[in-house]
């Protein structure tokens, strides 16, 4: 009756003396990096590379997850049904997440630098069986190892990290969720972009209308311009001379008209008085034959 289990024995220390131990380390990314370590996550190096050479396509590389005083006691899994769930987490403490096909952490496999534990907030509300990788329940410290399971069981596996301890939320309310994706980071530099460029579109255009503006409005000021220009006046047609009175002169011209004068004799007749009393005439005028003017 000890045979079957002697030989289940036997089996059990054939397959650990299989496993290869390499002999990398998991460990938080020494670099800055927003919301590294969170009350209820933490963000890990990706293992690239650690693999190559031992991990076939059908292979998976799991994460698992321990309270630092319970990783000695922690089992590997001969197969995925015995892997440890999420929910088993407080009374087994330790579980296994983050199954992820073993090409992605080849060295030629494109991907992110870093793994996030305990980033799926949807674990608890669906109560699914698949291996979950929710919140973490409280800060630790957890120690945390890769391992490399095949179709028989594991084939690889990385040493056990450090203590990781998570910070201490002081009510529900301070817990820091995630960070974002670097999708809403790509949005955020988009939006930024497009206000520089609307600025710009902006500036252009004001650019291109005062130049427009300037070409539209009339050059110059000086006299050229103002000889071009046409003006419309009023025209006051000068005042005509008054005609003169008939027979008479006025000294000097041009102030009969500018003012109404009195009527005056235009010829000052001077009577002569002889002796005897009698009017004489006005003395007459009689060119002489002389050239001399006489008066009579």
């Amino acid at each position: 009756m000890e045979l079957p289990w002697v030989l289940l024995a036997l089996a059990g220390t054939g397959a650990a003396a299989d496993l290869a131990r390499l002999p990398y380390v998991p460990q938080v990314p020494p670099t800055a990096l927003l919301g590294k370590v969170t009350a209820t996550t933490f963000a890990l190096e990706r293992p690239r590379c650690v693999f190559d050479g031992h991990a076939d396509a059908s292979d998976a590389v799991w994460l698992a997850v321990a309270f630092a005083n319970a990783s000695a006691a922690f089992r590997n899994p001969q197969c995925r049904a015995e892997v440890p769930r999420y929910e088993q987490l407080p009374a087994a403490r330790s579980y296994m997440t983050l199954e992820t096909a073993a090409a992605a952490f080849s060295c030629s496999a494109p991907s992110s630098p870093v793994l996030r534990v305990g980033g799926d907030t949807a674990c608890r509300e669906q109560g699914r069986q698949d291996p979950c990788n929710g919140p973490l329940p409280s800060p630790g410290p957890y120690r945390v190892k890769f391992l490399l399971m095949g179709c028989r069981g594991p084939k690889a596996e990385t040493r056990w990290s450090e203590p990781i301890l998570l910070r201490t939320a002081v009510s529900p309310s301070t817990i820091e969720p995630a960070p974002a994706r670097r999708g809403s980071a790509v949005l955020v530099i988009a939006s930024i972009l497009a206000s520089l460029g609307a600025v710009l579109a902006t500036a252009v255009l004001g650019a291109l209308g005062a130049k427009v503006w300037g070409s539209l409005r009339p050059q110059g000021l000086g006299t050229d311009a103002f000889i071009r220009r046409s003006y419309r006046t009023h025209h006051i047609p000068p005042a005509l001379p008054q005609p003169l009175p008939p027979g008479c002169g006025c000294s000097p011209p041009g102030l009969c008209h500018s003012a109404p004068q009195p009527p005056a004799p235009c010829q000052t007749i001077v009577e002569h008085f002889g002796l005897d009393g009698t009017v004489k005439g006005p003395p007459h005028f009689n060119p002489s034959a002389t050239g001399r003017d006489t008066f009579h």
